[in-house]
């Protein structure tokens, strides 16, 4: 199948619409624990939906996941695993540097990590940047952080609008020292996904092998590596389990996030929204992988298409929710604009894509 950037592209909007819609089914979830709801949309996130999937669209999943090469298999699991921490650890960003500055460093590190780590390793940058179609796909990525940058600065000012108070709190608890170390920390870890999915190109290969249609060619990819997230994620939730003592939330016991009345949580609505969010969770990297099958051989360049395509409708979504109703003119003026930069950074690198065919 040839590759077709402009198809490619749309698969990633998707990957980010999905991406931007998870949270909403979990903002609905009532009565239960941040650990509880995130290790419960998790299991299908990172294990219903991709093993799923992976044993409908491809050929023998099993037999081609158990002719990988050991170490495949390992640096997939591990660069998930990895990249679980990341996400893990981008609360405390905000917390610690604000939503500009935070924003700014943790999602500008994850797309430069996730983007230009592939090409750095492979040692194949420098062919790239000398073409013409390189040079455009690389100027693409530039405005994909310049529009980050925008949109995060267009949220500090919503902020510092909407909420003085919030603002004052979170300078209270502004350092610039440890924000910094955690942000970096953060950042480079998130992007270590686009990492485990390059590790995984000898798995692509058995499973074309094995007669799967190439746009399908990554869903046994993602299985080994959301593995690698599950662990971390397991962990940490499993951990705040028993110290927050929520276990009981799980089978309907009123826990530390029941109502003043000590009503029970709703557990068919809660498994069920869970369910939901988990599953769109895991579709961002259904559609990521669809596209970088699109990209031909810069395939590197889906990381930048999926971090700009989650911002810009996790935006879009802000503004349906009213999340940004009475922030200034100037200051939703200045959130188009980033929206702006970021369609047109897809744009950029859609069409250097397409020139490199």
């Amino acid at each position: 199948m040839d590759a077709n950037p402009l198809l490619g592209v749309l698969f990633h909007w998707l990957g980010g619409l999905s991406s931007a819609s998870f949270y909403v089914p979990y903002k609905r979830i009532r009565r239960w624990s941040w650990e509880v709801f995130w290790i419960t949309g998790g299991i299908f996130s990172w294990v219903i939906a991709p093993w799923v999937l992976a044993l409908l669209r491809t050929h023998s999943l099993l037999d081609v996941l158990g002719a990988s090469p050991p170490r495949t298999l390992l640096w997939c699991w591990f660069w998930g695993a990895m990249w679980g921490f990341g996400g893990l650890t981008f609360g405390l960003t905000m917390r610690y540097l604000g939503l500009s500055l935070g924003m700014a460093v943790a999602l500008g590190l994850t797309t430069v990590i996730g983007t230009m780590g592939p090409p750095i390793f492979h040692g194949t940058i420098g062919d790239l940047a000398a073409t013409t179609s390189g040079q455009i796909t690389f100027a693409g990525i530039v405005v994909t952080l310049v529009g980050i940058a925008i949109v995060a600065h267009a949220g500090h000012r919503k902020e510092s609008e909407l909420s003085g108070e919030a603002v004052k709190a979170g300078v209270a608890e502004f350092d610039l020292k440890k924000g910094l170390a955690i942000a970096v920390f953060s950042g480079v870890m998130s992007g270590c996904f686009a990492w485990g999915l390059d590790a995984g190109q000898p798995i692509r290969e058995l499973t074309l092998r094995a007669g799967t249609d190439p746009l399908w060619q990554g869903l046994p990819v993602l299985c080994v590596v959301l593995t690698g997230g599950l662990t971390s994620n397991l962990l940490w939730c499993l951990i705040l389990i028993v110290r927050n003592g929520t276990a009981g939330e799980f089978i309907g016991r009123p826990g530390p996030a029941a109502d003043a009345d000590g009503a029970p949580p709703p557990l068919l609505r809660n498994y069920a929204l869970a369910a939901l969010g988990g599953t769109l969770w895991y579709f961002q990297f259904f559609f990521y992988t669809m596209g970088e099958s699109q990209m031909g051989r810069y395939g590197f360049s889906s990381w930048t298409l999926h971090m700009a395509s989650i911002i810009l409708f996790s935006t879009l979504w802000g503004f349906a929710l009213r999340e940004w109703l009475g922030a200034s003119a100037r200051t939703r003026g200045l959130v188009w604009g980033g929206i702006g930069a970021l369609v047109g950074s897809t744009v950029i690198i859609g069409l250097g894509n397409y020139l490199s065919r």
